[in-house]
C-alpha cells in the first residue's frame, strides 16, 4: 500500500461569517509525525475539525486532498473510510452502546464488507488495551460513559489503534492528563507510525512532545502557520513561551 499524504493548501474556513483559519498550507507523509501549537484562539482546533468535515467550519478558499482524493468532496464518514482519524479534544458519552460494539462496528465500516472475525477482533482489543494500560472491563461499558477524562482520552486511543487509519490528528489528546497518563497515550500513538501511517498532534505544550518526538513542529498564530522547525523549536516554545513568537509575527507583518 503506498505511504499516505495529507495536503493541506491554502486553506481558508470561516465560522458564522468571521475568517479563523486565514492561509493554512501543510503536508503530512506517512512515517511522520508533525505537532502544531500555539496560544489559545489561533485556529488549532479549527484546523481540527475542517479537515474531519465539521459542518460548522466553512471553507472559503483553498484545498485538502487524502493520497489524491478531495476531502472536501466528501462526507464525514467517507472522510473516515478513506482513512481519516480524528482523536476529539473532548469525546462524546454514547449510552446504550458498548465500547466492544462500537469499535468493532466502526471497523467493519472501515473495512467496507470484509467483516472482522470475532475471535480476531477480541485478541485485537485486548492487546490494544494491554499496551495503554486499560482495564478489559471498559470493553462492555457504554462508550465513555462514565469515564474520567484521561479514561477517555485512551479510549481515543484505543480507538485509534483498532481503525488503522492512515492518517490521525489528534487534537490536544494530552489535556488534563497527569504524566504518567502522557507516557501512555504517548506509546499508544508511536506504536503506530510507519509507512502506512502518519499524525498531526495538536497542543498546547511540549510535555507529550517529549515522548512522541515528532520530526516536524509548526506554530499557529491568528490562523496561520507562521514558523516551522524540527523538535528543538517546540524546546525553544518551551524555554521562551509564545510572546517572542507574536513580536515576530508582529514585525514581519504576518508573512
Amino acid at each position: 500500500m503506498a505511504t499516505p499524504v495529507l495536503v493541506v493548501d491554502d486553506l481558508h474556513v470561516a465560522v458564522d461569517g468571521k475568517e479563523i483559519l486565514k492561509g493554512v498550507n501543510l503536508t503530512v507523509h506517512g512515517n511522520e509525525v508533525h505537532a502544531v501549537m500555539g496560544p489559545n484562539g489561533t485556529g488549532k482546533t479549527s484546523l481540527a475539525q475542517t479537515l474531519m468535515g465539521h459542518p460548522r467550519y466553512v471553507v472559503t478558499q483553498g484545498q485538502i486532498t487524502l493520497d489524491g482524493q478531495d476531502l472536501l468532496a466528501m462526507r464525514v464518514d467517507q472522510r473516515a473510510r478513506a482513512g481519516l482519524f480524528l482523536a476529539m479534544q473532548y469525546p462524546s458519552e454514547i449510552s446504550g452502546v458498548t465500547t466492544a460494539n462500537f469499535l468493532r462496528t466502526a471497523i467493519n465500516a472501515r473495512r467496507q464488507g470484509n467483516a472482522v472475525g470475532l475471535k480476531v477482533f477480541r485478541d485485537e482489543l485486548e492487546e490494544a488495551m494491554d499496551l495503554l494500560q486499560m482495564d478489559h472491563q471498559f470493553a462492555n461499558r457504554y462508550v465513555n460513559e462514565g469515564f474520567s477524562g484521561g479514561e477517555k482520552k485512551r479510549n481515543e486511543l484505543l480507538q485509534l489503534l483498532l481503525l488503522k487509519p492512515r492518517i490521525a490528528i489528534l487534537d490536544e489528546i494530552d489535556s488534563g492528563l497527569d504524566i504518567d497518563a502522557v507516557k501512555v497515550v504517548a506509546q499508544g500513538l508511536k506504536s503506530m507510525v510507519g509507512p502506512e501511517f502518519g499524525a498531526l498532534v495538536i497542543t498546547h505544550y511540549q510535555r507529550i512532545l517529549n515522548y512522541v518526538r515528532p520530526q516536524f513542529v509548526h506554530i499557529m498564530v491568528d490562523g496561520r502557520i507562521v514558523k516551522s522547525g524540527d523538535y528543538h523549536l517546540a524546546e525553544e516554545l518551551d524555554a521562551k513561551g509564545y510572546d517572542w513568537v507574536r513580536a515576530a509575527e508582529t514585525i514581519s507583518g504576518g508573512a
